[in-house]
């Protein structure tokens, strides 16, 4: 009786503005579906969402835009100003996220794929390394990290501060990874280590990947606009 192939959900995190959406780019581009933390993130408290109502009851109608979807912006100097307020909404959200990335995931065998990637910047915040091994991390020097979210996001020095200290430190990250993307140097840089990574872990698993070109692929649709 032929053995069934291992079906595999690997890890993928980093800093914010560390460059992992360029890895996980580059993953989509061989043909790698990923389930990108964020855009389950927004997904649960898309408008007239059950996620939604419950991020208002406990933080008011005052971080909603007009149109009735959530400021994100809005929220998020709320909550990265105040530990207390950050937990609350985490508590709030995580269990909704969990039970999203699960769906997708199942989906994604259902379809036939035997490797998938899983893209979140607070997957070791979450202790969650060893569920989605192995474990890939981007990482930096902590001030190009914060002269790079500064410019990304358009923030001032002390909110860019907020925004890092919310998350482990790289240097832990990285010390529970099974391979680190150092980004020193150019985007084109940063996409051939992806591509080394992507092919190492495609081995262990036993997956021949797509070739250049394959249709990128990433779990569910995103909220509305």
């Amino acid at each position: 009786m032929a053995k069934a192939k291992a079906k595999v959900v690997f890890g993928l995190t980093g800093g914010v503005a560390s460059g992992k959406s360029t890895v996980s780019a580059r993953f989509r581009e061989r043909g790698v579906p990923v389930i990108d933390a964020d855009e389950v993130a927004r997904a649960v408290v898309a408008a007239r969402s059950e996620g939604l109502a419950r991020v208002v009851a406990a933080f008011g109608s005052e971080v909603l835009l007009p149109g009735g979807a959530l400021d994100r912006p809005k929220l998020g100097r709320l909550v990265f100003a105040d530990d207390a307020k950050r937990r609350q909404l985490e508590a709030i959200v995580h269990p909704l996220i969990v039970a999203e990335t699960r769906l997708r995931t199942e989906a994604l065998f259902a379809g036939g794929h035997e490797l998938v990637c899983y893209d979140a910047s607070l997957l070791v915040e979450r202790g969650l390394a060893d569920a989605f091994r192995p474990l890939v991390v981007v990482a930096l020097p902590p001030e190009l990290q914060r002269e790079r979210l500064m410019r990304r996001d358009g923030l001032a020095a002390d909110e860019a501060d907020l925004r890092i200290a919310a998350q482990h430190s790289l240097a832990a990250k990285c010390a529970v990874a099974d391979y680190i993307l150092e980004n020193r140097g150019s985007i084109e840089e940063l996409r051939r280590a992806a591509e080394g990574v992507l092919e190492a872990i495609a081995r262990g698993a036993g997956v021949v990947l797509a070739g250049e070109g394959a249709e990128p692929e990433v779990a569910g649709e995103g909220p509305p606009a």
